[in-house]
């Protein structure tokens, strides 16, 4: 058992890498099953304007992006053509302005229902959005809502206000908060249709919340509610990490799973070390937390291996979304096999897929397709590469196909 443990914990063997193929059939019957995305940031239908997206096609971005997410990734024409049925003519700037113009013009005609066409183009059944509300075109229940809960951790301020919570009046007391601000937002948010809350503090500060007592997390909310000033550092780091089991014991309550980032971030200059799933154990481990389901979101990447081990926790689970982009196919499937061969009901399959302006030809949709298209063929040469092994048959290997993409979400959230 302890072997198992830290074989995780190191790097595949050299022949575990060598297989980069997936077998034929397998992947043929893995792209057929409908999916439910776990992590996405997908906006609302607009059809928007053409002229707007024209100005520089291939986009300009504010850093240098990993290089699946660059505009001449050659991925995007393949993304052209099984969306759109463009069959772009290389990837000039004239060449991706006729594919802008193609999707515009099918924006326009689709209306509200792009974001269930686009869904339908990739074979994703339901999508968890996390975005500030749904709106046009996620009316259906193929849109389920994941608000993000960051400023109920900073009552005091020292995060961009949550436009989910709006502006709030503190109460006297840290109890009255934690009823009236935290448990009611929670219990308001259930009732709207949400099935997640997400937190991003790894943004804002590290992962390592430690146990704090009620008593000393009541002094520190009480001498600063008349200012409503935040607090010396030491002293907010302590009152966010009392809020954190707080926030984490009424999302149980509510029947709300809390998403948690870890791994790496999206601005260059994010603390990574600081999102180490590992930081989070003392708060997994805490037994007045045992019935709020927690999902780490991303898998942590750089630290799988790590997310990986953490899926002992009873109520833990991972997705690995964002590296269905960042990282080819071939790498993911290292992750996923690792994952599949310990805990595969733990395993969530999600795209992490979001709008950027900065680049029109590779905008949500794109990003949509390479993750989802990405995934699949990782998992495909996961567990054909379990199956030339013998440790599973064909049969099973499908099983587990369906379990990640469809049924463990499914049953984590009670989806119909």
């Amino acid at each position: 058992f302890i072997a198992a443990v830290a074989s995780l914990l190191t790097l595949l063997p050299a022949g575990a890498s060598a297989q980069s193929q997936p077998d034929p059939a397998l992947l043929a019957a893995i792209r057929a099953i409908r999916a439910v995305d776990n992590h996405s940031h997908l906006p609302t239908a607009a059809a928007g304007s053409p002229d707007d997206s024209l100005k520089d096609s291939l986009g300009t971005t504010p850093f240098s992006y990993p290089v699946r997410l660059r505009v001449d990734n050659p991925d995007w024409m393949r993304s052209w053509r099984a969306l759109y049925d463009e069959k772009p003519g290389g990837m000039s700037v004239k060449a991706v302005a006729e594919v802008v113009r193609r999707k515009h013009a099918l924006m326009t005609t689709r209306g509200d229902g792009w974001p269930e066409w686009i869904l339908d183009k990739v074979g994703i059944e339901t999508a968890l959005v996390n975005m500030p509300s749904l709106g046009p075109g996620q009316k259906s229940r193929r849109f389920r809502w994941v608000p993000t809960a960051n400023s109920l951790l900073f009552p005091f301020g020292g995060v961009e206000a949550n436009p989910e919570i709006g502006t709030v009046r503190l109460p006297a007391t840290l109890d009255d908060y934690s009823r009236d601000v935290i448990g009611s937002t929670l219990t308001r948010w259930r009732g709207e249709g949400a099935v997640a809350i997400k937190l991003s503090t790894a943004y804002d500060r590290s992962l390592d919340f430690a146990d704090v007592a009620a008593a000393e997390a009541s002094r520190i909310y009480a001498a600063q509610v008349q200012t409503s000033t935040a607090p010396a550092a030491a002293d907010y780091k302590a009152l966010q990490d009392y809020l954190f089991r707080v926030l984490a014991r009424e999302a149980g309550r509510a029947g709300l799973a809390v998403h948690i980032h870890v791994g790496i971030g999206a601005d260059p200059w994010f603390a990574i070390a600081g999102a180490n799933p590992l930081l989070l154990e003392p708060a997994l481990n805490d037994k007045t937390l045992r019935s709020t389901c927690f999902v780490l979101v991303h898998g942590g990447w750089p630290f799988q291996n790590q997310a990986g081990v953490m899926l002992i926790k009873p109520n833990l689970y991972a997705d690995f979304s964002a590296q269905t982009f960042l990282r080819s196919p071939r790498a993911l499937s290292e992750t996923l096999r690792a994952w599949l061969e310990w805990y595969p009901e733990k395993v969530l399959f999600g795209t992490d897929a979001y709008s950027d302006p900065n680049t029109p030809a590779s905008d949500w949709e794109e990003m949509l397709w390479l993750a989802n298209d990405s995934a699949r063929q990782a998992l495909a040469i996961a567990l054909t590469g379990m199956m030339n092994d013998g440790q599973i048959t064909r049969a099973r290997a499908l099983e587990l196909a369906k379990m990640v993409l469809r049924e463990n979400a499914m049953k984590l959230y009670a989806l119909d």
